[in-house]
């Protein structure tokens, strides 16, 4: 995958994220949403490489050259989102939503017999939408596996809207020993642990699939923790319909992950396709829920396709 993601600095900065945060709770949601639309143009004409790379994924997603009414609605849809994460966050909040869940009866045969589950999600939609769900059933433990060294000012706000946030939080970026005890024991209370599987960070494995058509690599991390944790695995997509509106949607994806030692590579390779393969599903259905504004996919793994394709029908490379 793409390295963009972790060069580019977050767009706005403290003070901007901080004034959306006193809009929000001091003025109410309906003033805050406001502010989305000169916050949209801002992005749009100033973030040269977002809109370039939202035309192109548009231009994927919706199967004809996006225009610039789509990118414009495109940057809504992700402002909007990182506006709730201020009212999801909020426990005072969560009855404002609208949420409709589906496939909650899979996610419960998973939880019955009493061991944890991996819940695997993407940068698309709201992941912070679960909450509307662990709200209704206070049942439910909730631990998500964030890097908390990306993204500082953004999970600073988070974290000072509800401090007991912070230590549900598994912290990716300690030591591997420290993540590995970490999880295990999440797993023994039970625990929904939450991951986004659609991003590697620096130096964590990868391996290449097939999304829209082209090569793009995904982490394949949560494949070996469910294989070492013995723990199934839940997508979860919290899709954005516009207000107050959101779909969450589970769907059982794998009830046991083995990873052999012979074969492990292609192993991991096939869960990546399979993940991949989901995601593209939904991203079809709602690309304007799509987060991701960098080039997602790997130019290097297309290129190297090319060349065997000229060498297989005798051509020059």
């Amino acid at each position: 995958m793409s390295a963009q993601w972790r060069e580019r600095r977050e767009a706005g900065g403290r003070v901007a994220i901080w004034l959306i945060r006193a809009a929000g709770l001091f003025g109410g949601r309906a003033f805050a949403r406001v502010w989305l639309y000169p916050i949209t143009l801002y992005f749009y004409f100033r973030r040269t490489h977002e809109r370039r790379d939202s035309r192109a994924f548009l231009s994927l997603a919706l199967d004809r050259p996006a225009r610039a009414l789509d990118v414009l609605k495109h940057i809504h849809c992700y402002a909007a989102t990182i506006l709730d994460r201020a009212f999801l966050l909020n426990d005072a909040s969560l009855d404002r939503f609208d949420v409709r869940i589906h496939g909650l009866d899979r996610l419960e045969a998973e939880i019955a017999p009493g061991r944890g589950v991996l819940l695997l999600g993407a940068h698309f939609g709201s992941f912070e939408v679960l909450r509307t769900l662990t709200a209704r059933r206070p049942d439910l433990q909730l631990r998500v596996i964030m890097d908390l060294k990306q993204t500082r000012a953004l999970n600073e706000l988070l974290h000072a809207l509800n401090p007991a946030i912070a230590a549900n939080v598994i912290d990716a970026g300690v030591d591997p020993g420290a993540l590995a005890l970490s999880l295990h024991e999440a797993a023994r209370q039970g625990a929904l642990i939450g991951l986004l599987a659609d991003r590697s960070r620096a130096h964590e494995a990868t391996a290449a699939a097939e999304f829209f058509g082209r090569a793009a690599q995904f982490p394949t991390a949560a494949y070996q923790i469910a294989s070492m944790l013995e723990l199934p695995i839940v997508l979860a997509f919290g899709v954005y319909r516009g207000g107050n509106r959101y779909d969450l949607h589970f769907e059982t994806f794998a009830q046991e992950i083995r990873i052999p030692r012979q074969g492990r590579a292609a192993a991991l390779q096939a869960w990546a396709q399979c993940f991949a393969a989901r995601l593209e599903h939904y991203v079809r259905q709602y690309p304007y829920n799509w987060c991701n504004f960098y080039d997602f996919w790997d130019r290097s793994v297309d290129e190297q396709r090319t060349r065997n394709a000229a060498v297989s029908f005798g051509g020059v490379p």
